[in-house]
């Protein structure tokens, strides 16, 4: 009996979100629709944003796109997950993503703030 490996694994997804061309979108979107997938979709981001956080040069404008793009795109059961995710860190790769993903207005969309 062989293990299962997950689909799609982190390394696949941190290449696909490292990438983010429009094939790279249009599978990662895929990806998002599945609510089983997510756990692989945020692990693979994670591992993402901690090769972007060790390599000597920082894209950060890049990091802030990715966070944009998928604080739009993702659904709403993932809004929360993807905030929890730009604060883990203090490093300038999570705080560019977290620009990016607070720009987008995805969290507020998704949990409009409680209104008198």
């Amino acid at each position: 009996m062989t293990a299962s490996v997950p689909f799609p694994d982190r390394d696949t997804v941190a290449e696909k979100l490292a990438a983010l061309s429009e094939p790279d979108k249009s599978y990662l979107t895929l990806v998002m629709q599945n609510a089983v997938q997510d756990d692989n979709l945020l692990d693979g981001l994670r591992r993402h944003l901690d090769f972007a956080a060790g390599s000597p040069f920082l894209n950060s404008l890049k990091l802030e796109n990715l966070g944009l793009w998928l604080g739009t795109q993702a659904p709403d059961r993932l809004q929360i997950r993807l905030m929890e995710t730009a604060r883990s860190s203090q490093h300038p790769a999570y705080q560019a993503f977290r620009t990016g993903l607070s720009r987008s207005g995805g969290l507020e969309r998704a949990h409009p703030p409680a209104t008198r």
